[in-house]
């Protein structure tokens, strides 16, 4: 195992976890207002506040729009978030490293 597998990931924050406890419940927002600052429809807000759904790119600029959260920012939030989750799975994944074979 080498020295980067060995390192564990803090459990990255998912953005819509985020989205939720730093803009949306600090503004006193409700669900459906939210959603309709940013021109979605309430259960698509929500499913992204309860992290049912990934962060995409055009919610991240609508976030950005309306909120100022840098579009780039919330990206990397839901890139380190897949990475740690695809290491959790990991070990599930049984693929024998490829060996070129001799002629």
């Amino acid at each position: 195992m080498s020295k980067t597998q060995n390192i564990r990931m803090k459990n990255p924050v998912h953005p819509g976890e985020f989205v939720r406890y730093e803009i949306v419940e600090p503004l006193g927002l409700s669900v459906t207002d939210a959603a309709r600052v940013l021109g979605v429809s309430r259960p698509a807000l929500s499913a992204l506040l309860h992290e049912h759904v990934r962060l995409s790119s055009e919610m991240a600029i609508r976030i950005e729009k309306a909120f100022g959260v840098s579009m780039a920012t919330l990206l990397r939030m839901q890139n380190s978030y897949d990475i740690a989750q695809a290491r959790e799975q990991a070990a599930d994944i049984e693929v024998a490293p490829y060996r070129e074979k001799l002629a």
